[in-house]
């Protein structure tokens, strides 16, 4: 029984509402504390990376007249990446970018250089006017709607660098909606470069099924606006208004209906936004809680991205294609164009999208009546009547090149993602995988044994993080390698060879500056790598086997268990109050573990944008997730944990709620497993 009564516990509805330098020199600069937080290390970072690029060290390749411009700094996994833009005489640099990585402490990784050779002495007086090269870059579209603007630029991604008016012009070209920016030589006219902006690809949904929505009241209107994150709303493209209604209910599970197409769409971009904060520590797409309106009503076959807003079309039935991968893939797009570098080029772009619909569908892990994890792309929209867009496992076939070769970067975009998607697998699932995946084959006839989704996507963005206006397949090669030696380099060099075996399963070549790892690889496995390895995982033995605070395991009826009569309850006290719940596990080394959990949250909090009251879920000295009031739901979500990571180690599986001084919240926990694969 517990200490003191917990308050009545609610059953609330839904919520409303490079070049690869490869330079490794230290950086000093002493921390302010041995373990310094987030926010200290980037600042740390920032400090250290101003002093190292005012040394101006050759891989930068600068000359007198360039300038530096420090721009954002993303944390992950203990790697500072600090991302920089360069001027010349005043003028932006098109092609200047590069990302300097650093420790938690400061000391310089990595540099990551897209500029290859020193600018020198370039005269800036143009010889074609603004007017002229507008005129070029309007000849680029089939229509224009409209020119953002030109503007003078030094341009050093080419075999020279050159003077340019850069343009970016609205309008449509010969597959349909366009958003391009145009490198016009400033001397000559030619143009240099297109950059392509538009990248394709409680309610009732169609492909979802009944979902619960983070919705906002105001007043007495509820609206589809995400309340923690307010520029994630859901519109009628039509109009470009946003979902409302004097109920809180949406949809009616027609795919042609485009409320119903909202509450798929939202619902996707929303579990996106939890799998890049619980898996990838992100803070939103745009990497500082931001993202851009979903607009359901395209009048066409597709779904793009265009730097301003998603736009959700329609299959050949009239039914809106907003499925989670669909949604996450062109978010993916939005991710992509707010890391270093923008936007991936040379025929990555689709491909890297995909890893992020194929992570948002594996951390929701639907059941399989609705969207469940596969590695198949918009297989549930039945796009134009023919199955899935595309093939991750198994690209060719759907008629997509499996292997990587030198036409790849000149291929269409979509065909072009293959060798990337098939490389993602590889590095996932293996070729072999065991969990029910299918096989996939190798170009090299190779084996190759994965890694779990989660480490396959923390790789992914890591590389990202690293990433400049050059990239490539060849450069993401390089990035994946670093990312994955940033990452877990510390601990063996399992990943770093996992990236590498996949890469040359896909044919995509050893590179000069691909990094080295030298340390000691992980042992084969020292014990049996399946079953489950938490006792009383259910906890119907009782208070056995966990560290528990007094009255958690329980069976008190305020809260149903999942299954059994037995539960673990945290907090619902509606004062100020903190629990625990934790078991140590020894995972075997070698073997993949994943650690899954049911959970259910019940609050008397009504607040739909503050996290009074905190669940954290924790793997070792690793944070999984936190959860918070803001999460509440009517039943029991299933949550799953990638913890391979811990592989030879015991660790700690532990849950921590901490409820502050009034209106309860109560966090239930049942039928725990970590599995081994």
């Amino acid at each position: 029984m517990k200490l003191s009564p917990r308050l009545a516990a609610l059953s609330g509805a839904a919520a409303a509402g490079l070049i690869a330098a490869g330079t490794a020199a230290a950086v000093q600069a002493a921390p302010p504390s041995p373990t310094p937080d987030a926010a200290q290390a980037r600042a740390i970072a920032a400090k250290s990376a101003s002093a190292l690029v005012a040394s101006r060290p050759s891989y930068l390749h600068a000359s007198a007249d360039e300038a530096f411009v420090q721009k954002q700094v993303f944390s992950s996994e203990g790697t500072q990446y600090v991302s920089y833009e360069r001027t010349y005489k005043g003028l932006p640099v098109t092609g200047g970018d590069f990302v300097l990585a650093t420790d938690s402490a400061g000391n310089l990784k990595y540099a990551s250089v897209a500029q290859e050779r020193a600018i020198g002495n370039l005269a800036t007086t143009p010889k074609l006017t603004s007017a002229t090269a507008e005129q070029t870059a309007r000849a680029q579209l089939k229509t224009v709607t409209a020119v953002e603007g030109s503007s003078l630029v030094v341009y050093t991604l080419g075999a020279q660098p050159a003077l340019a008016w850069e343009t970016t012009v609205r309008g449509t070209d010969a597959d349909g909606p366009s958003r391009l920016t145009v490198d016009v030589d400033a001397l000559t006219g030619k143009v240099l470069r297109t950059q392509e902006h538009i990248v394709t690809g409680s309610g009732t949904g169609a492909w979802n099924g009944p979902v619960t929505l983070n919705t906002t009241l105001s007043g007495s209107t509820y609206s589809m606006k995400d309340p923690s994150k307010p520029t994630l709303v859901c519109q009628d493209a039509a109009t470009n208004t946003t979902f409302s209604g004097s109920d809180d209910v949406w949809g009616n599970g027609t795919a042609t209906n485009k409320e119903t197409g909202c509450v798929d769409a939202l619902f996707g971009a929303q579990t996106e936004d939890k799998m890049l904060s619980a898996w990838l520590g992100r803070n939103g797409a745009d990497g500082n809680g931001g993202y851009w309106p979903i607009r359901v009503g395209l009048n066409d076959q597709n779904a793009y991205y265009d730097g301003t807003q998603v736009q959700i079309g329609k299959n050949t039935a009239g039914g809106w294609i907003g499925s989670m991968d669909v949604v996450a893939h062109e978010i993916g797009h939005g991710i992509d164009d707010h890391t270093p570098g923008g936007i991936s080029g040379s025929g990555t772009q689709e491909f890297v999208a995909d890893t992020f619909g194929a992570a948002t569908e594996w951390y929701a892990n639907e059941p399989s009546t609705y969207d469940p994890p596969d590695f198949l792309v918009g297989e549930e929209v039945n796009l134009v009547g023919s199955g899935p867009i595309r093939n991750m496992y198994n690209p060719s076939a759907l008629g997509d090149p499996n292997c990587y070769s030198s036409s790849i970067p000149s291929t269409e975009v979509h065909a072009a993602a293959g060798p990337g998607n098939h490389w993602f697998y590889l590095l996932a699932m293996g070729s072999n995988p065991t969990n029910g995946q299918p096989t996939s084959p190798t170009c090299n006839g190779s084996t190759v044994t994965g890694l779990g989704i989660q480490k396959a996507i923390k790789i992914m963005y890591n590389a990202m993080l690293l990433k400049t206006t050059s990239s490539s397949y060849l450069k993401y090669r390089t990035w994946t390698l670093q990312a994955a030696k940033n990452l877990y380099g510390s601990t063996g060099c399992t990943e770093f060879n996992t990236v590498k075996a996949a890469w040359d399963a896909v044919s995509v070549p050893a590179q000069t500056g691909d990094p080295t790892c030298s340390g000691s690889t992980t042992p084969p496995p020292t014990g049996s790598c399946s079953g489950q390895k938490l006792a009383n995982p259910g906890f119907e033995s009782g208070n056995v086997s966990w560290s528990a605070s007094s009255g958690v395991i329980t069976t008190d009826t305020g809260q149903a268990a999942h299954s059994g009569s037995w539960k673990a309850w945290l907090d619902g006290y509606g004062t100020t109050h903190t629990d625990t719940l934790s078991q140590s596990v020894t995972i075997p080394s070698g073997c993949r573990a994943t650690l899954t959990f049911w959970l259910h949250i019940d609050t008397a909090e009504s607040t739909t944008t503050t996290a009074y009251d905190k669940l954290t879920v924790k793997a070792g000295s690793t944070t999984l997730a936190t959860y918070s009031n803001l999460n509440k739901n009517t039943g029991y979500v299933q949550k799953s944990f990638d913890i391979s990571s811990l592989a030879g180690t015991t660790a700690s599986i532990s849950f921590s709620g901490v409820e502050d001084s009034s209106l309860q919240t109560s966090f239930v926990v049942d039928d725990t497993a970590v599995t081994l694969s």
